[in-house]
């Protein structure tokens, strides 16, 4: 059911830009970077929907605030989905109960977004183990998102803004949460030219010329067949092929891995311009220059969705959960982002 605590200021704001907020593993730091994020100056016209068990947020607020490194939103001032834990929670415990919690938050906020009632999501952590172990084997949230979307293919994409100017850096992962063995076979050039047509239109937003940059598949991009012969043999031609429809954008790659994200440390750091998008070929090659120069201001964004997805880059912070220390500015960033993108 939909409740909302008596001095809600939100419900009166009719064309408000509404922003459905699934909280994530009731175990971990999602309500508390959630109500961190929430305390913070926030666009007028936005309203949260919170998604989760309001009794577990109430007591979370209750227990966080007496020692919390930073002030916290009153759940009561906000619209809430509410469904119940079944089983009590306990933070850096997730269970069963808890993925299963969570993966039905997760599709009530999707639900609220396909029916209209909410105009873009965000998400909490979640425990892909914890979801497994209640019979919800996803290898991630965005693969059920698709699902409840039909089917809809999908694309991953960390976006962030330099905390020194207006440069942003955008990396799109070619494969996701895939194992590193199977990368190779999952790679080809159909699937490599999609994602850019994907990474061009996003970084269209921003810069109508884009320069993208497209890291190689082997060490030292193969070094002309003697570490591994993907470039050499598809991924070389596949980008060929690619410019010569594209003559406006500018695309370099494949680049040596190791070197392809040093123009983008440069520019986080306001020393020269950096690529308007980066595409990595599997999760980590891309996720450790994100997580390295953003980490705190990194937004997860799901495209290819009839809606729009954001949500933070870290994990359930099952060993710091309950403490009052996890730093909110990774979900304030999704938050923004989802409001300003949805």
């Amino acid at each position: 059911m939909v409740s909302a605590g008596p001095g809600t200021p939100y419900l009166d704001a009719r064309r408000a830009r509404r922003l459905a907020i699934a909280l994530g593993d009731p175990a971990g730091i999602g309500i508390e970077v959630t109500l961190k994020a929430l305390a913070r100056p926030l666009p007028g016209d936005l309203v949260p929907v919170l998604v989760g068990c309001r009794r577990w947020l109430e007591r979370s607020y209750e227990a966080l605030r007496v020692h919390s490194r930073e002030a916290l939103a009153d759940p009561a001032d906000f619209e809430v989905v509410d469904l119940p834990l079944l089983e009590p929670a306990a933070w850096g415990q997730s269970t069963p109960a808890c993925g299963d919690a969570c993966f039905h938050w997760l599709t009530a906020a999707t639900e609220q977004v396909l029916q209209g009632d909410c105009d873009a999501l965000v998400t909490a952590p979640i425990a892909k183990a914890s979801w497994a172990a209640a019979g919800h084997p996803y290898p991630g949230q965005t693969e059920r998102l698709s699902e409840l979307a039909g089917g809809a293919p999908t694309s991953m994409l960390f976006t962030a803004r330099s905390p020194r100017g207006n440069w942003r850096l955008n990396t799109l992962l070619a494969t996701t949460h895939i194992p590193l063995a199977a990368v190779p076979a999952a790679l080809g050039p159909e699937l490599v030219q999609t994602k850019l047509d994907v990474l061009l239109s996003f970084c269209q937003r921003f810069s109508p010329r884009p320069r993208l940059v497209v890291a190689g598949l082997n060490p030292h991009a193969g070094e002309a067949g003697q570490l591994g012969r993907e470039e050499l043999e598809w991924l070389n031609a596949c980008l060929e092929d690619w410019r010569k429809y594209h003559p406006n954008v500018t695309l370099q790659g494949p680049l040596p891995p190791d070197t392809c994200w040093l123009d983008a440390g440069s520019a986080w750091h306001g020393h020269g311009p950096g690529a308007d998008g980066y595409l990595a070929l599997y999760h980590d090659q891309g996720l450790i220059p994100v997580k390295l120069l953003a980490f705190d201001a990194a937004v997860n964004t799901s495209l290819g969705l009839p809606f729009l997805r954001t949500s933070p880059d870290h994990g359930t912070g099952f060993d710091i959960a309950g403490q009052g220390v996890a730093r909110p500015d990774s979900m304030a960033a999704a938050i923004t982002t989802a409001w300003e993108f949805g």
